[in-house]
């Protein structure tokens, strides 16, 4: 996988960026037409919750997006910060033992 010296956007980021704010509509507005409450919509565009499947559909139905584009935003990301945070996390590698060697053990 390469790394990205930069994290990929938060799709909350994405939302406020290139929908919210272009169509001046308001955090508020918005969380009304998506049947969700202004503090939920609110942690998501400040990064401070991810996207759920309920919620990419939900984006997507308001948007005329694909549920798959604000999860494929959601993942990149997260696959991004877990990437750094485990980045100095030691993994040993899982496979079959060879059976000479349990003998030994």
């Amino acid at each position: 996988m390469a790394k990205q010296a930069m994290p990929p956007a938060h799709p909350g980021e994405v939302l406020k960026g290139l929908y919210l704010d272009p169509l001046g509509v308001t955090i508020t507005e918005a969380a009304v037409k998506l049947g969700i409450s202004r503090k939920t919509l609110s942690q998501v565009v400040n990064g401070r919750a991810g996207i759920s499947a309920e919620m990419a559909v939900r984006l997507s139905k308001a948007l005329k997006t694909t549920p798959e584009l604000w999860l494929n935003m959601q993942q990149s990301y997260d696959l991004w910060i877990a990437g750094k945070i485990m980045a100095k996390v030691r993994v040993d590698r899982i496979h079959k033992q060879s059976s000479r060697l349990k003998h030994f053990q």
